[in-house]
């Protein structure tokens, strides 16, 4: 994925970019697991059980071309390597919280669980 890909700037342009960049099954996941602070990739994959290995590497990989989670090898034997996020994808915890709550909303396991009415426009 390019870094900086170009995009049509119609209205919703902004929220494609974003969603280009955090969407997908496990991106969210793995920054929401990185707010805590920084985790080992053994660590990250206990946190998320239903990704491989294969794919939470593909995913790393993507998130840290767009800037958004560091990566740091210690030159250890074995190798140590450690995941953080990067100030820029600090800059979306308040993005990714709201995610959170609103899916705790919709499953019901919030306040209360808007009606599909209410959800779609």
């Amino acid at each position: 994925m390019a870094r900086h890909k170009t995009y049509d700037c119609s209205a919703g342009c902004p929220v494609e970019a974003t969603l280009d960049l955090i969407g997908g099954k496990w991106k969210g996941l793995i920054l929401y697991h990185l707010l805590d602070g920084t985790l080992r990739f053994g660590a990250l994959r206990k946190c998320i059980p239903g990704v491989t290995a294969r794919m939470l590497t593909q995913q790393l990989r993507e998130l840290e071309a767009s800037g958004l989670v560091h990566r740091k090898v210690y030159a250890e034997v074995p190798p140590r390597v450690d995941y953080s996020l990067t100030a820029l994808g600090e800059s979306l915890r308040e993005v990714v919280l709201s995610l959170k709550a609103w899916g705790e909303v919709y499953l019901g396991r919030g306040a209360q669980r808007p009606q599909r009415s209410a959800l779609v426009r």
